[in-house]
């Protein structure tokens, strides 16, 4: 087996590369297989972390509609708070008014009594005047005295 020196050159040449390649093949295949599982590990975080990112948004997107149903709630209350409110001003303000109106009405009457009053005092004080007036006036000497007379004989036959 006479070789010559370029085929021993390949032999010990092909020889090394056998020896090295196989512990070579296994750190570079442990390597890869590093890799890979790292490669496996990070897709894997990628995908758990992209469900937290789709159930965190999901929650706010149902965190969203409740408030919005809460504001349009809190905005229904509101109005009809402001409705109630404002009947029952309306109504408080009629009542008030009606109030004040009777109590006009009634200090009128009390008014348009007390002057009827002093005009019936005003008009009988007159009429006393007026009459005792008259009364002087014809009752002064014989003439009076005959009727003062005839008024008490009448008097008399009435009672």
């Amino acid at each position: 087996m006479n070789l010559d020196p370029t085929a021993w050159v390949a032999v010990s040449f092909f020889l090394f590369v056998l020896a090295v390649f196989r512990p070579a093949k296994k750190a570079i295949l442990s390597g890869l297989d590093k890799k890979i599982d790292q490669i496996k590990a990070d897709i894997e975080e990628a995908q758990e972390l992209r469900e937290e990112a789709e159930a965190l948004l999901a929650s706010y997107h149902r965190k969203q509609r409740e408030a919005l149903q809460e504001a349009e709630a809190i905005v229904s209350r509101a109005q009809d708070d402001a409705t109630r409110l404002r009947r029952e001003a309306e109504g408080s303000i009629e009542a008030a008014l009606k109030r004040q109106e009777e109590l006009a009405t009634e200090k009128i009457s009390q008014l348009e009594a007390a002057a009827v009053s002093r005009i019936k005092n005003t008009a009988v004080d007159l009429a006393i005047d007026a009459t005792e007036k008259v009364l002087e006036d014809r009752l002064a000497g014989k003439k009076g005295k005959e009727l003062a007379e005839g008024s008490i004989a009448e008097l008399g036959k009435r009672f």
